[in-house]
């Protein structure tokens, strides 16, 4: 495996093959090669394995070969479909959430539908999600509910942290290579009423916050000058305001962890709302 490729969970589920056509996409313009990776784990044979699989009792050679035959035309099927991609399927062993960050090490990117079967069953229903986001060494997308966004800005979520930082160099990039706007959604979290200081103006703040962007997106701009880039800084909830705009986007970018408004963004409730509930792909970028 090459930490250029860029990895696929895949179970031969629907939505995984959804997964599949978006890495192919981003594929097509960066001309990184794919690996799928089909992850069997032996304990769970003996339920939904696969389309075509019929289910086993561990160990069961004879699954583990409809298997890799799975992967295998998979791959060959997505190869054909896209000449001048290179596509390959392997099938690992292991608890799927362990198995995938630990692949992800020599991985570029790893993709992931919103809900698979087999070895991905639940796989963002709740704790394996969180894990795979938070822990894996390379950007994580995950593809949701098999809806195909091709217009729209790239939006990302900026509060100024490390992670962040890291969050808006890989948007720069998607937006330059779809040739589409990059929308930097600056959040930050108003004082409360009894705690709001008597010269608190929103304003200055925001106009603070969009100071902050600007110096942050100054090397990007040299770097890529003809991606147009809106700046809204707003007051209010990281979760609900990056949900809401992912609506009109085709991905929403966020880093694994922030401060201020992103805080915990990859330790709680806004990493699994963006998760189950974003209108687009959802990007979690880490170091």
């Amino acid at each position: 495996m090459s930490d250029d490729e860029i990895l696929v969970g895949y179970d031969g589920s629907t939505d995984a093959s959804v997964a599949l056509d978006w890495a192919l996409d981003e594929a097509g313009r960066s001309g990184r090669p794919i690996r799928l990776a089909y992850v069997f784990e032996w304990l769970t044979v003996a339920g939904w394995i696969g389309p075509g699989v019929a289910p086993g009792i561990w160990p069961d050679e004879n699954a583990r070969r409809q298997v890799e035959e799975l992967v295998r035309k998979a791959a060959a099927d997505a190869a054909a479909e896209r000449p001048g991609i290179t596509v390959h399927g392997e099938v690992f062993d292991g608890p799927p959430a362990l198995v995938l960050q630990e692949r992800s090490a020599e991985a570029g990117l790893l993709v992931l539908g919103s809900r698979g079967h087999g070895g991905f069953g639940g796989l963002l229903a709740g704790s394996t999600a969180v894990s795979v986001t938070a822990h894996a060494h390379c950007p994580v997308v995950v593809v949701r509910d098999g809806r195909a966004v091709t217009s729209g800005p790239v939006v990302v979520g900026s509060d100024g942290s490390p992670s962040a930082l890291r969050a808006l160099g890989f948007a720069v990039e998607r937006a330059a290579q779809r040739d589409v706007p990059l929308r930097v959604l600056r959040v930050w979290e108003p004082p409360g009423d009894r705690w709001s200081p008597a010269d608190f103006d929103p304003e200055d703040v925001a106009a603070g916050e969009r100071t902050a962007a600007e110096s942050e997106l100054a090397p990007w701009r040299e770097t890529f000058p003809d991606v147009p880039i809106e700046i809204s800084a707003v007051p209010g909830s990281a979760a609900s305001l990056l949900v809401e705009a992912s609506r009109s986007a085709q991905l929403v970018v966020v880093g694994s962890r922030g401060r201020g408004g992103l805080r915990g963004m990859l330790l709680g409730s806004v990493s699994q709302q963006l998760i189950q509930h974003a209108h687009c792909p959802v990007a979690v970028v880490r170091e």
